[in-house]
């Protein structure tokens, strides 16, 4: 999510096809790096089961349709089935994961269609988070340029995931200052199907600018102008979903 700003959805050319889906469900399950991985704490297991299944499909190592074995993630992260269970259950009541009766558990995909449907719930979260956000802020704009330094150095550097993790980051503390405890659980789970979103189906078309969007939003924080930066926080997730919709539209083609 500096000097430029940046803008959350800037897809490229969406090229993964659809059948990739039937592709994923039939390849060998990977849930963990190469690298051995020490055994998870017994401390808030279910919190750090999904935290570690989250990550994996954010990331694209588990990619959608990829089987999800309760037995094999508790083997490869040494806990029992239980706090696995819960886990799922959790990340299914986030849209990221569906079960089956007798077919268990795997990374939900998502189609064309419901990713643009994200955006205009997305914008009119943002919409209000801003504004109350502004009011609650008086003027301290500190973390935001903070996330905005680092999405330009992001950007500079061509890293698109490290930009999108920055760019989620930014609009995260915008919604934290909202201090709406059901905005924020509503945009929580809009934000993890964006990130997937970037990191699955495309990259930012031009990061420089991605980051530059992000200027009159933090100004008009700066200057205390509520409904202009709630008319900001909208019209940065309405360019992003435009942007989707051109993408999906030269794909089908």
């Amino acid at each position: 999510m500096a000097s430029s700003g940046i803008r959350s959805a800037c897809f490229g050319p969406v090229t993964r096809s659809r059948s990739r889906s039937t592709e994923w469900a039939r390849s060998p399950i990977r849930l963990l790096p190469a690298e051995p991985v020490a055994v998870i704490s017994r401390t808030v297991l279910r919190e750090q089961v999904k935290d570690f299944l989250l990550q994996q499909i954010v990331s694209g190592e588990l990619e959608p349709g990829t089987r999800l074995v309760e037995t094999r993630i508790a083997q490869e992260l040494g806990t029992s089935q239980a706090p696995v269970r819960e886990a799922l259950r959790d990340l299914e009541l986030l849209r990221l994961v569906e079960s089956e009766p007798f077919r268990g558990s795997r990374v939900r995909a998502f189609d064309e269609e419901e990713m643009i449907k994200v955006y205009p719930v997305r914008a009119s979260l943002e919409e209000l988070a801003a504004r109350l956000a502004t009011v609650n802020l008086a003027g301290d704009v500190s973390r935001l340029e903070i996330e905005f330094e680092a999405m330009r150095e992001a950007a500079e550097a061509g890293d698109t995931r490290l930009l999108a993790e920055h760019d989620i980051a930014f609009h995260r503390v915008i919604v934290e200052a909202a201090e709406n405890a059901v905005l924020e659980q509503c945009w929580t789970s809009l934000g993890v199907e964006s990130r997937i979103i970037i990191t699955l189906y495309g990259v930012y078309m031009d990061p420089a600018m991605a980051a530059e969007r992000h200027v009159s939003l933090i100004d008009a924080i700066r200057c205390g102008n509520a409904s202009g930066a709630g008319r900001e926080a909208r019209k940065h997730v309405e360019v992003s979903a435009r942007l989707m919709r051109s993408h999906i539209d030269i794909a089908r083609r």
